[in-house]
Protein backbone atom coordinates (compact mmCIF):
# COMPACT_ATOMS: atom_id res chain seq x y z
CA UNK A 1 0.00 0.00 0.00
CA UNK A 2 1.10 2.85 -1.01
CA UNK A 3 1.82 5.69 1.92
CA UNK A 4 -0.40 8.96 2.64
CA UNK A 5 2.07 11.44 0.36
CA UNK A 6 1.86 9.33 -2.80
CA UNK A 7 -2.21 10.20 -3.25
CA UNK A 8 -2.65 12.11 -6.03
CA UNK A 9 -5.00 14.49 -6.60
CA UNK A 10 -7.10 15.12 -9.77
CA UNK A 11 -7.70 18.45 -11.15
CA UNK A 12 -10.89 20.83 -10.20
CA UNK A 13 -11.93 23.70 -10.86
CA UNK A 14 -10.84 25.83 -14.22
CA UNK A 15 -7.68 23.19 -14.37
CA UNK A 16 -10.65 20.49 -14.92
CA UNK A 17 -11.03 22.68 -18.13
CA UNK A 18 -7.47 23.19 -19.59
CA UNK A 19 -6.83 19.66 -18.69
CA UNK A 20 -9.92 18.83 -21.28
CA UNK A 21 -8.62 21.10 -23.85
CA UNK A 22 -5.22 19.82 -23.48
CA UNK A 23 -6.24 15.79 -23.78
CA UNK A 24 -8.14 16.88 -26.98
CA UNK A 25 -6.14 18.92 -29.04
CA UNK A 26 -3.53 16.05 -28.10
CA UNK A 27 -5.95 13.36 -29.19
CA UNK A 28 -6.87 15.89 -32.86
CA UNK A 29 -3.36 16.01 -33.62
CA UNK A 30 -2.46 12.82 -33.35
CA UNK A 31 0.15 13.52 -30.82
CA UNK A 32 1.94 11.37 -27.86
CA UNK A 33 3.11 12.75 -24.73
CA UNK A 34 5.42 11.21 -22.36
CA UNK A 35 2.58 11.75 -20.02
CA UNK A 36 0.07 9.49 -21.10
CA UNK A 37 3.15 6.26 -22.79
CA UNK A 38 4.70 6.72 -19.26
CA UNK A 39 1.71 7.03 -17.01
CA UNK A 40 3.43 9.90 -15.45
CA UNK A 41 1.25 10.54 -12.00
CA UNK A 42 1.68 14.92 -12.67
CA UNK A 43 -0.63 14.26 -15.69
CA UNK A 44 -3.57 15.63 -14.26
CA UNK A 45 -1.52 18.65 -12.89
CA UNK A 46 0.25 19.51 -15.56
CA UNK A 47 -2.81 18.82 -18.06
CA UNK A 48 -4.24 20.91 -15.46
CA UNK A 49 -2.00 23.93 -15.90
CA UNK A 50 -2.28 23.63 -19.88
CA UNK A 51 1.29 22.09 -20.24
CA UNK A 52 2.38 18.91 -21.84
CA UNK A 53 5.67 17.11 -22.82
CA UNK A 54 5.77 15.97 -26.16
CA UNK A 55 6.85 12.48 -27.47
CA UNK A 56 8.52 11.89 -30.63
CA UNK A 57 8.95 8.97 -33.11
CA UNK A 58 5.78 7.57 -32.12
CA UNK A 59 4.99 5.44 -28.93
CA UNK A 60 7.32 1.77 -29.48
CA UNK A 61 10.94 2.00 -27.85
CA UNK A 62 13.59 0.28 -29.28
CA UNK A 63 14.50 -0.32 -25.49
CA UNK A 64 13.61 -2.58 -22.52
CA UNK A 65 14.46 -0.75 -19.64
CA UNK A 66 12.61 -2.24 -16.50
CA UNK A 67 11.58 0.96 -14.71
CA UNK A 68 9.28 2.14 -17.59
CA UNK A 69 6.05 1.18 -19.32
CA UNK A 70 6.24 2.29 -22.65
CA UNK A 71 5.43 -0.26 -25.63
CA UNK A 72 8.47 -2.44 -26.86
CA UNK A 73 9.05 -3.24 -30.46
CA UNK A 74 9.45 -2.26 -33.67
CA UNK A 75 8.67 1.04 -34.38
CA UNK A 76 6.82 2.55 -37.45
CA UNK A 77 8.93 4.98 -40.01
CA UNK A 78 8.83 8.01 -38.86
CA UNK A 79 6.07 10.49 -39.31
CA UNK A 80 7.94 13.40 -41.42
CA UNK A 81 4.63 15.70 -40.62
CA UNK A 82 5.40 15.56 -36.68
CA UNK A 83 7.69 18.33 -36.38
CA UNK A 84 5.02 20.96 -38.13
CA UNK A 85 1.96 19.71 -35.96
CA UNK A 86 3.72 19.59 -33.18
CA UNK A 87 4.79 23.39 -33.68
CA UNK A 88 0.93 24.32 -34.64
CA UNK A 89 -0.11 22.41 -31.15
CA UNK A 90 2.52 24.37 -29.45
CA UNK A 91 1.29 27.35 -30.89
CA UNK A 92 -2.69 27.17 -30.14
CA UNK A 93 -1.78 25.98 -26.46
CA UNK A 94 0.01 28.96 -26.35
CA UNK A 95 3.22 27.61 -24.48
CA UNK A 96 6.14 29.63 -23.51
CA UNK A 97 8.32 26.46 -22.30
CA UNK A 98 8.12 23.74 -24.76
CA UNK A 99 9.47 20.03 -23.66
CA UNK A 100 10.41 17.54 -26.30
CA UNK A 101 11.67 13.77 -25.68
CA UNK A 102 10.82 10.81 -27.36
CA UNK A 103 11.66 7.07 -26.95
CA UNK A 104 14.34 5.39 -28.00
CA UNK A 105 15.19 4.77 -31.48
CA UNK A 106 18.14 2.73 -32.50
CA UNK A 107 17.00 1.05 -35.87
CA UNK A 108 17.65 4.88 -37.20
CA UNK A 109 20.99 5.72 -38.22
CA UNK A 110 21.43 9.33 -35.77
CA UNK A 111 18.95 7.63 -33.16
CA UNK A 112 16.77 10.22 -34.53
CA UNK A 113 18.64 13.31 -33.39
CA UNK A 114 17.69 14.98 -37.07
CA UNK A 115 13.97 14.24 -36.24
CA UNK A 116 14.84 16.17 -33.24
CA UNK A 117 16.46 19.22 -34.57
CA UNK A 118 13.96 19.55 -37.26
CA UNK A 119 10.95 19.95 -34.27
CA UNK A 120 13.08 22.22 -32.34
CA UNK A 121 13.59 24.55 -35.70
CA UNK A 122 9.69 24.68 -36.46
CA UNK A 123 8.97 25.60 -32.73
CA UNK A 124 11.33 28.28 -32.76
CA UNK A 125 9.55 29.41 -36.48
CA UNK A 126 6.03 29.10 -35.07
CA UNK A 127 6.68 30.59 -31.83
CA UNK A 128 10.45 32.28 -31.77
CA UNK A 129 9.96 32.95 -28.22
CA UNK A 130 9.09 29.91 -26.82
CA UNK A 131 12.20 28.40 -25.10
CA UNK A 132 12.78 24.52 -25.84
CA UNK A 133 13.53 21.71 -23.78
CA UNK A 134 15.21 18.44 -25.07
CA UNK A 135 15.57 15.52 -23.17
CA UNK A 136 17.55 12.66 -25.50
CA UNK A 137 18.17 9.44 -25.22
CA UNK A 138 22.08 8.40 -25.40
CA UNK A 139 22.37 8.29 -29.10
CA UNK A 140 24.48 5.12 -28.24
CA UNK A 141 27.05 7.74 -27.19
CA UNK A 142 27.35 9.87 -31.23
CA UNK A 143 28.43 13.10 -30.99
CA UNK A 144 28.10 13.44 -34.10
CA UNK A 145 24.08 13.04 -32.82
CA UNK A 146 24.71 15.46 -29.88
CA UNK A 147 26.16 18.15 -32.15
CA UNK A 148 23.25 17.72 -34.47
CA UNK A 149 20.70 18.70 -31.22
CA UNK A 150 22.90 21.39 -30.40
CA UNK A 151 23.01 22.80 -33.88
CA UNK A 152 19.36 23.48 -33.73
CA UNK A 153 19.85 25.73 -30.59
CA UNK A 154 17.30 24.23 -27.58
CA UNK A 155 17.60 25.75 -24.53
CA UNK A 156 18.24 22.97 -22.33
CA UNK A 157 19.73 19.41 -22.93
CA UNK A 158 18.66 16.93 -20.97
CA UNK A 159 19.62 13.28 -20.65
CA UNK A 160 18.46 11.30 -17.77
CA UNK A 161 20.92 8.92 -15.70
CA UNK A 162 18.08 7.42 -14.13
CA UNK A 163 19.67 5.26 -11.38
CA UNK A 164 22.65 5.07 -9.29
CA UNK A 165 25.42 3.23 -11.08
CA UNK A 166 25.06 0.01 -8.80
CA UNK A 167 21.57 -0.29 -10.20
CA UNK A 168 22.02 0.63 -14.14
CA UNK A 169 22.08 -3.09 -14.82
CA UNK A 170 18.95 -3.94 -13.40
CA UNK A 171 16.88 -1.08 -14.42
CA UNK A 172 18.22 -0.31 -17.62
CA UNK A 173 18.57 -1.80 -21.33
CA UNK A 174 22.29 -2.90 -21.39
CA UNK A 175 22.67 -0.71 -24.58
CA UNK A 176 22.38 2.36 -21.84
CA UNK A 177 25.02 2.68 -19.43
CA UNK A 178 26.03 4.98 -16.68
CA UNK A 179 29.77 6.45 -18.07
CA UNK A 180 28.15 6.87 -21.57
CA UNK A 181 25.07 8.92 -19.84
CA UNK A 182 27.70 10.70 -18.01
CA UNK A 183 29.60 11.27 -21.67
CA UNK A 184 26.53 12.30 -23.31
CA UNK A 185 25.72 15.56 -20.62
CA UNK A 186 29.60 16.26 -20.87
CA UNK A 187 29.72 16.56 -24.94
CA UNK A 188 26.57 18.40 -24.55
CA UNK A 189 28.32 20.89 -22.48
CA UNK A 190 31.68 21.00 -24.02
CA UNK A 191 29.83 21.59 -27.66
CA UNK A 192 28.02 24.95 -26.43
CA UNK A 193 29.12 26.13 -22.43
CA UNK A 194 25.80 28.18 -22.91
CA UNK A 195 23.72 25.42 -22.90
CA UNK A 196 21.70 24.29 -19.88
CA UNK A 197 22.18 20.86 -19.28
CA UNK A 198 19.90 18.41 -16.84
CA UNK A 199 19.61 14.97 -15.69
CA UNK A 200 17.28 13.20 -13.74
CA UNK A 201 17.57 10.44 -10.54
CA UNK A 202 15.14 7.58 -9.21
CA UNK A 203 15.03 6.28 -5.48
CA UNK A 204 13.32 3.93 -4.17
CA UNK A 205 15.00 1.03 -6.28
CA UNK A 206 17.68 -0.02 -2.92
CA UNK A 207 20.16 2.67 -3.85
CA UNK A 208 22.10 4.20 -0.73
CA UNK A 209 22.39 7.59 0.30
CA UNK A 210 26.24 7.19 -0.25
CA UNK A 211 25.37 6.52 -3.84
CA UNK A 212 23.20 9.09 -4.48
CA UNK A 213 25.89 11.49 -3.14
CA UNK A 214 28.03 10.00 -5.79
CA UNK A 215 25.89 10.12 -8.58
CA UNK A 216 25.53 13.90 -7.65
CA UNK A 217 29.00 14.59 -7.74
CA UNK A 218 29.76 12.81 -10.94
CA UNK A 219 26.95 14.51 -12.77
CA UNK A 220 28.33 18.01 -11.83
CA UNK A 221 31.82 16.92 -12.94
CA UNK A 222 29.89 16.50 -16.30
CA UNK A 223 28.77 19.85 -16.02
CA UNK A 224 24.75 19.13 -15.15
CA UNK A 225 23.37 22.37 -14.27
CA UNK A 226 19.84 20.89 -13.25
CA UNK A 227 19.02 17.50 -10.96
CA UNK A 228 15.58 16.88 -10.07
CA UNK A 229 15.04 13.24 -8.07
CA UNK A 230 12.08 11.82 -7.48
CA UNK A 231 10.58 8.83 -5.97
CA UNK A 232 10.31 5.44 -8.24
CA UNK A 233 6.68 4.27 -9.10
CA UNK A 234 5.99 0.58 -10.68
CA UNK A 235 4.06 1.79 -13.67
CA UNK A 236 3.47 -1.61 -14.56
CA UNK A 237 3.28 -5.42 -12.92
CA UNK A 238 6.16 -6.00 -15.74
CA UNK A 239 7.99 -3.42 -14.08
CA UNK A 240 10.47 -3.37 -11.34
CA UNK A 241 9.13 -3.60 -7.74
CA UNK A 242 9.48 -0.37 -5.43
CA UNK A 243 12.49 -1.62 -2.49
CA UNK A 244 11.25 1.48 -0.60
CA UNK A 245 9.02 4.70 -0.81
CA UNK A 246 10.96 7.52 0.33
CA UNK A 247 9.56 9.96 2.56
CA UNK A 248 9.56 13.91 1.94
CA UNK A 249 11.79 14.83 4.46
CA UNK A 250 14.32 12.94 2.86
CA UNK A 251 13.83 14.16 -0.53
CA UNK A 252 14.16 17.80 1.13
CA UNK A 253 17.54 16.54 2.37
CA UNK A 254 18.87 15.33 -0.86
CA UNK A 255 17.49 18.60 -2.51
CA UNK A 256 19.72 20.50 0.26
CA UNK A 257 22.65 18.42 -0.32
CA UNK A 258 22.33 19.07 -4.17
CA UNK A 259 22.24 22.45 -3.51
CA UNK A 260 25.58 22.53 -1.11
CA UNK A 261 27.62 20.55 -3.99
CA UNK A 262 26.67 23.20 -6.71
CA UNK A 263 23.66 22.35 -8.90
CA UNK A 264 22.38 25.88 -10.39
CA UNK A 265 18.74 24.58 -9.44
CA UNK A 266 17.37 21.60 -7.59
CA UNK A 267 14.01 19.60 -7.95
CA UNK A 268 13.18 17.04 -5.64
CA UNK A 269 9.97 15.35 -4.64
CA UNK A 270 8.28 12.20 -4.20
CA UNK A 271 6.45 12.78 -7.54
CA UNK A 272 9.31 14.84 -9.31
CA UNK A 273 9.75 13.88 -12.81
CA UNK A 274 12.34 14.76 -15.17
CA UNK A 275 10.11 17.55 -17.30
CA UNK A 276 8.04 18.28 -14.07
CA UNK A 277 8.04 22.27 -13.55
CA UNK A 278 10.52 22.33 -16.14
CA UNK A 279 9.56 26.24 -17.19
CA UNK A 280 9.83 27.11 -13.34
CA UNK A 281 13.15 25.50 -12.96
CA UNK A 282 14.66 26.85 -16.30
CA UNK A 283 13.78 30.30 -15.35
CA UNK A 284 15.68 29.86 -12.03
CA UNK A 285 18.46 28.62 -13.46
CA UNK A 286 18.67 31.62 -15.87
CA UNK A 287 17.85 34.51 -13.22
CA UNK A 288 20.92 32.83 -11.02
CA UNK A 289 23.39 32.35 -13.92
CA UNK A 290 22.50 36.07 -14.83
CA UNK A 291 22.97 36.84 -11.02
CA UNK A 292 26.53 35.45 -11.32
CA UNK A 293 27.74 37.21 -14.38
Amino acid sequence: MKPEWLKKRLPTGSAVALYATVDGVLKSACLHTVCTEAKCPNRGECWGSGTATFLLMGDICTRHCRFCATKKGKPSPLDLTEPERIASVAKGLALKHVVLTSVDRDDLPDGGASHFSKCIAEIKKAIPAAKVEVLVPDFAGSEESIRKIISASPEVFAHNIEVVENLQSVARDRRANYRQSLNVLKMAKEISEKIITKSSLMVGLGETDEEVLKTMDALLDAGVDLLTIGQYLQPARHCLPVKKYVPPEKFEWLKQQAEKKGFTGVVSGPFVRSSYHAKELFERCVGKLMAIE
